[in-house]
């Protein structure tokens, strides 16, 4: 199992930049930080955005996996947010995920006057974004025209480090969901059980999980693909709690989720308050009996 952290872009750079050198230094695979204009748990707290923040902390590491949790159409629009992860891919030498997700109504949502939408517009939309996203990181020139989105004779100069395109990390409980990312993703990502407010302990998601995962096995099918080519990342801390109550639960869900097939592992930085409460020593103990060498690393391994 892969193992990553989730770190909230609250902290001003001086006390953000140790956090991230650190996850680095502790041997996690991947760190990742929520992609959001305001977030409801802290929308009256500090909140810096997301590219700024990835690469600022591409600057003080060296070797982990940096990635958006999740990048939404809510706000993002495929070209510009395409030019920004080239510059991200380039200054991280090729360390980008990009995570993206159709998005929820809520201050992302709502924040610039837009309509609300119908959860079917939702879907159409966030596959158009995934579609020309996927064009325009994997093509040096591109020309799209859709429902949502339009680019006109888009250039990507000078392209991207990682090759065909920087992996795709999508999100997608649905049925709909899902067959889009067996359809584009190198990563499917869930947070457990979707649309729940409040974590229950880890343990008992396990039932749902296992079939969620079941669920993804037969989109692959139906798609021809292979499952174990699509890795399935789970982000601790939403739905799934508990994890961080001690090295020992940490372990026990590891083991868990590896058991019914997740392949990646993430868990939200520990905060002194809600929301994601815990002890860095939990992370840090965790690191140094269970993650090993942080050397062991390949290069490209988000690859398919």
């Amino acid at each position: 199992m892969r193992h990553g952290v989730l770190i909230l872009p609250e902290h001003r750079w001086s006390r953000a930049r140790d956090l991230w050198s650190k996850a680095d230094r502790l041997g996690y695979e991947h760190a990742w930080t929520y992609d959001h204009l305001m977030w409801r748990w802290l929308s009256d707290k500090s909140w810096f955005p997301a590219l700024p923040t990835l690469t600022a902390a591409a600057m003080v590491t060296s070797r982990i996996r940096l990635g958006t949790l999740v990048a939404s159409p809510n706000f993002r629009h495929p070209v510009e947010f395409a030019k920004e992860l080239m510059a991200l891919d380039d200054i991280s030498g090729g360390r980008l995920i990009c995570g993206v997700g159709a998005g929820v109504e809520g201050f992302d949502s709502r924040i610039r006057g837009d309509r609300p939408l119908l959860p079917a517009e939702r879907t159409v939309r966030f596959r158009e974004f995934v579609d020309l996203l996927d064009q325009l990181l994997r093509q040096p020139f591109t020309e799209y025209d859709g429902n949502w989105f339009t680019a006109m004779g888009v250039r990507m100069e000078p392209g991207f480090v990682q090759r065909p395109r920087v992996p795709l990390a999508i999100a997608g409980g649905g049925p709909k969901g899902m067959a889009l990312a067996v359809q584009h993703a190198e990563i499917w990502v869930t947070t457990g059980v979707p649309g729940r407010g409040l974590a229950e302990r880890y343990d008992r998601l396990v039932p749902y999980l296992k079939d969620h995962l079941e669920e993804l096995n037969d989109a692959c099918a139906s798609a021809g693909r292979d499952p174990a080519s699509l890795r399935r990342l789970l982000v601790a801390g939403v739905s799934a709690g508990g994890v961080l109550e001690s090295v020992e639960s940490y372990r026990d869900a590891a083991g868990l989720f590896q058991e019914i097939g997740i392949t990646d592992l993430v868990v939200p930085w520990p905060r002194d308050e809600f929301p994601y409460q815990a002890h860095e020593e939990v992370l840090e103990e965790f690191a140094a009996t269970d993650l090993g060498d942080p050397g062991r690393i390949e290069e490209n391994e988000c690859t398919r």
